[in-house]
């Protein structure tokens, strides 16, 4: 059996360039989660569970309405939403796996491809440190496209350095022998923060597995305390602080209509 799930091996880097200039990067790992494809990467390799303990781990409850039901129906609802035909779909999840149990996802991003294998839509599920969460629900204008260009406000507080009055523009190469996300901040001033990640596609094999293991075996906490690092280094420069506003519920999704023709 020919898997679609993969690993993408690369880099992450931020660059923000107002009120102060700030640059990170570090090199990291995602993978790429076939929801069918689960049960089968489940029984199919020691190093990865489904919903159990493993190395490495994907569980439901740590996505979507985070209640531990199946993801498949919740992202189908999504698009139904966004009044989008789901029949026959694949869904394909590009998110970090729990290490050793623990994870944090930032961002993950959910690539809705029709029967024919077009892309239908794309889900950005944006999580803040708060353990609230957004889902911004995107359809794809132009599946023919090397690169998706979509935008939609900001609907979220992630970071205490930047403000809600801004909009997100993206621009993806979707997953083949690469992946490339960029991710620009925009408020009524310009340009605040660029974010990408660029990966290199390897495949979702024990030995990938393996050596993926031994260069990143503690990458989930590298992200989450990388976020608190780099809010140090930000408060130091003198960066204003911005108070969390909480969500009006922990969960929350959008349908958004900004695509390539919008941004």
């Amino acid at each position: 059996m020919t898997l679609n799930s993969a690993i993408y091996d690369g880099t992450v880097v931020h660059e923000r360039v107002r009120p102060k200039r700030h640059h990170l990067r570090y090199d990291v790992f995602t993978m790429l989660l076939d929801m069918d494809e689960l049960p089968e990467l489940d029984r199919r390799f020691a190093l990865f569970g489904y919903n159990r303990a493993a190395v490495f781990s994907f569980y439901d409850k740590d996505h979507g309405p985070t209640t531990g039901a199946d993801l498949r129906p919740w992202v189908e609802a999504r698009l139904a939403e966004a009044g989008l035909h789901h029949d026959g779909i694949s869904i394909r999840l590009l998110c970090y796996p729990r290490i050793f149990g623990y994870a944090f996802n930032p961002l993950s991003v959910y690539f809705c491809y029709h029967r024919d294998g077009a892309l239908m839509a794309i889900l950005y599920e944006v999580c803040n440190t708060f353990k609230e969460r957004h889902t911004y629900i995107i359809p794809v204008d132009d599946p023919t496209r090397r690169v998706i260009k979509q935008h939609c406000s900001k609907a979220l507080y992630v970071s205490p350095f930047i403000g809600m009055d801004a909009d997100y523009f993206f621009r993806i190469v979707p997953p083949g022998d690469g992946v490339n996300i960029v991710i620009r901040q925009e408020d009524a001033d310009g340009l605040l923060l660029a974010a990408s990640f660029q990966g290199r596609c390897k495949p979702f094999v024990a030995q990938t597995l393996f050596s993926t293991l031994i260069r990143f075996p503690f990458l989930t906490l590298k992200v989450i305390g990388g976020i608190h690092w780099e809010a140090l280094r930000l408060w130091l420069k003198g960066v204003p602080f911005i108070t969390h506003q909480p969500a009006d519920q922990v969960v929350q999704s959008s349908v958004e209509r900004h695509g390539e023709s919008g941004a």
